[in-house]
């Protein structure tokens, strides 16, 4: 039996560019929490999780708890941590699920833990963690340029950090940081977030995408941007299968469905299917055919593979939500694609707009648009402990505590609301 010895949790900030969307722009520094899980017998794991620090202050409750426990029973762990986990209050409306006070808060704890435990478990096996969730069915697993229209440099601020990519605010621009992505990395998908200005505008970007890049999927996401009555004005502009799927067009399960009544190009969710408990009514009212999983906020690994089940036994198409994110989490959704037979579209990923990492030997490479799935034990990445401690002192130092896209944006456009829909 391998026991927990101890686990020590980091909140760490990098740089993030000043990135756009309906709510707001990215303020200048991201923020993630690394966990470190060692074992009685010298193994140690790592998971990656949101920032905030409710997320942090809940890691850190459940931690001590966990010491002493059987890094192999799973079971037993997520039933400690709804044990000793405090709930937010009912009317603090931090928990999203009406009715299920905890349906996120401890799905979202018990992820980060979850994917540190399958390292030690593949680190003490001598095998990857896909292996662990029953064997890869693919080598490689494609991921998705991930477009965003975007500021040249953050203003408001002394620091004299600005990002490589460059301003993105025509459809001209945005052409060119899909090509310098798809240069970079090879990706053979492209997303564009959406949500930022006038639909049709947005749209004039996504026909010069297909101009310039015509053998290549699109998607767009606005955030949930769009009126129903906007988005059905806008959807024989998507004809002639300019879109993979739609994202998020509209606010709401409800809404969804309208827009879905109207359509045949597939809708795709990461917002309004965010856990177990919003299946039933999003199948009932056809809402969305496609899921956007994240196992930060599902449940984990194996939580993923259960979706996966569900979509498979419901005909509904599988893919992967992201938001800024180092290596270990870029590995752990790897190793959990990689092991879903019914994986329908190419994974999100912020990855290629971050600088930094905590993990030895830097970033990790793209080929061809895909991450190849190690066979190294675990999840095939090592701690990067200086680097781990120079974003842990950027933490410390960058004053912020929680993502506010909406008050970042205020500094640029003082009425700004970021409600939606906007249009």
């Amino acid at each position: 039996m391998s026991r927990i010895q101890s686990i020590v949790i980091t909140p760490i900030a990098f740089r993030d560019p000043p990135l756009l969307n309906v709510y707001g722009v990215h303020e200048a520094w991201a923020l993630r929490t690394i966990i470190e899980l060692k074992t009685e017998d010298g193994q140690y794991g790592l998971g990656e999780s949101y920032g905030d620090e409710q997320t942090i202050s809940q890691l850190r409750q459940v931690a001590p708890h966990l010491e002493g426990m059987d890094v192999f029973n799973m079971n037993a762990i997520r039933q400690k941590i709804e044990e000793v986990i405090t709930l937010p209050d009912p009317d603090s409306g931090l928990d999203i699920a009406p009715g299920t006070l905890g349906a996120t808060t401890v799905p979202r704890i018990f992820s980060a833990f979850e994917v540190a435990c399958l390292d030690v478990m593949g680190k003490i096996t001598g095998r990857p963690v896909c292996d662990l969730l029953g064997g890869k069915v693919r080598d490689e697993v494609a991921y998705s340029a991930y477009l965003f229209y975007k500021f040249e440099r953050h203003g408001f601020t002394d620091d004299p950090w600005v990002d490589k990519w460059g301003e993105a605010v025509t459809p001209a621009q945005i052409v060119d940081q899909a090509r310098a992505m798809i240069d970079q990395y090879g990706f053979q998908s492209i997303k564009l977030k959406a949500g930022v200005f006038e639909p049709e505008e947005e749209i004039q970007a996504l026909e010069a995408l297909r101009d310039a890049f015509p053998n290549l999927p699109l998607r767009i996401d606005p955030n949930g941007g769009w009126t129903v009555e906007t988005t059905k004005r806008l959807l024989d502009k998507f004809g002639n299968g300019l879109l993979q799927y739609l994202e998020d067009p509209a606010h709401g399960k409800e809404a969804m469905s309208q827009v879905s009544a109207m359509t045949d190009i597939p809708l795709a969710t990461n917002m309004y299917v965010i856990g177990f408990f919003d299946l039933p009514k999003a199948i009932e009212l056809d809402s969305v055919q496609v899921i956007l999983s994240d196992h930060h906020y599902w449940g984990g690994l194996k939580a993923t593979q259960e979706l996966a089940k569900i979509c498979k036994t419901w005909d509904m198409g599988l893919s992967m939500h992201s938001n800024s994110h180092l290596g270990i989490s870029l590995m752990a959704m790897t190793h959990a694609a990689a092991a879903i037979e019914n994986l329908t579209y190419a994974c999100d990923t912020h990855y290629p707009w971050q600088e930094e990492e905590v993990i030895k030997g830097g970033k990790i490479q793209f080929k061809d648009g895909a991450v190849v799935v190690p066979d190294r034990p675990g999840l095939g990445v090592e701690l990067d402990h200086e680097a781990l401690a120079v974003l842990a002192e950027n933490y410390k130092n960058c004053g912020i505590r929680a993502r506010d896209d909406v008050s970042e944006m205020r500094k640029y456009q003082p009425d700004w609301k970021g409600t939606v829909p906007r249009f």
